[in-house]
């Protein structure tokens, strides 16, 4: 029997105003669109709350996790959450909870891009060993697959939102939005494609205060960066796939870089609410 259960996320400046009415720099509502350091997003007049609704039982085909505004209105977790809320902190979606191995994901050609579990081949996908941290996406990024990138061995994007990796303590839940800060980028190159991953801190972390960059991983969370990689990099050998590569050195690049990535995504993602850039299979709604 499916079930549906609420929960309410209350998040500073969150806008559930859609952009997909940016060609004329304006959104749904009336509320202008924000074109600032390179950044695109609807800056809200007020700060609502944003419900989040499961559909299904968990570990099912049929299970979806959708967002609604506080009137009640469907929205997308992709196109409708603002990505900037200023100083360096941006609104990071969670779709998979630390130490736990569903492979959940925003449903990029579903409307309205519910989280749903992954599959291949009609069955569920599981990763085949817990992930340490929690893992989701940025809103309003866009990893374009017409775009070779030069600075990663030619690597197209994914097609996907840019990944995150948030390294805080506290388990979120699947649908949570946590404010994060970037601290680091990692360049995975999965079967050819490039799928950033973001590593991040939670605002609500006790040691948030601590790291800013790289070198402050390193030191306050020590060997995480390099745990990161190798998770990513190995995760699909137990299914008989080789292990994914990493440009860049095969390191993470710092937090500028990390902000240059999202700043490019962002961009993209823009270009693709605008239809300046085929949607194909894609969900704008």
């Amino acid at each position: 029997m499916a079930v549906a259960r609420l929960a309410v996320i209350a998040n500073p400046l969150l806008s559930l105003n859609r952009i997909s009415q940016v060609r004329s720099l304006r959104c749904n509502n009336g509320v202008s669109l924000s074109v600032s350091k390179r950044l695109f997003t609807c800056k809200a007049l007020h700060n609502p709350q944003l419900h989040v609704k499961e559909q299904g039982q968990p570990e099912t085909l049929d299970y979806r996790v959708f967002f609604h505004d506080s009137s009640g209105k469907t929205v997308s977790p992709w196109h409708d959450l603002p990505l900037h809320l200023g100083d360096g902190v941006f609104n990071f979606i969670v779709e998979i909870p630390k130490e736990s191995s569903a492979k959940m994901e925003v449903a990029t050609d579903e409307p309205y891009t519910p989280i749903k579990q992954d599959t291949k081949k009609g069955k569920l996908r599981y990763y085949p060993y817990n992930i340490n941290w929690n893992y989701g996406l940025l809103p309003q990024t866009w990893e374009d697959p017409s775009f070779a990138n030069s600075e990663v061995e030619g690597a197209f994007g994914d097609n996907d939102p840019v990944d995150v990796v948030e390294i805080g303590e506290i388990r979120a839940k699947i649908g949570q939005i946590l404010k994060v800060k970037p601290l680091g980028a990692l360049a995975m190159i999965d079967e050819g494609e490039l799928d950033w991953k973001i590593v991040a801190i939670s605002l609500d972390d006790p040691r948030a205060s601590l790291v800013n960059d790289v070198d402050d991983v390193e030191k306050h969370f020590p060997g995480t960066l390099t745990a990161i990689r190798d998770w990513f990099r190995d995760y699909k050998i137990p299914d008989g796939k080789p292990a994914n590569k990493f440009g860049l050195g095969n390191k993470a690049a710092n937090k500028d870089y990390a902000l240059k990535v999202i700043n490019e995504t962002n961009e993209s993602w823009a270009k693709l609410v605008k239809r300046s850039i085929p949607a194909g299979e894609l969900s704008l709604v």
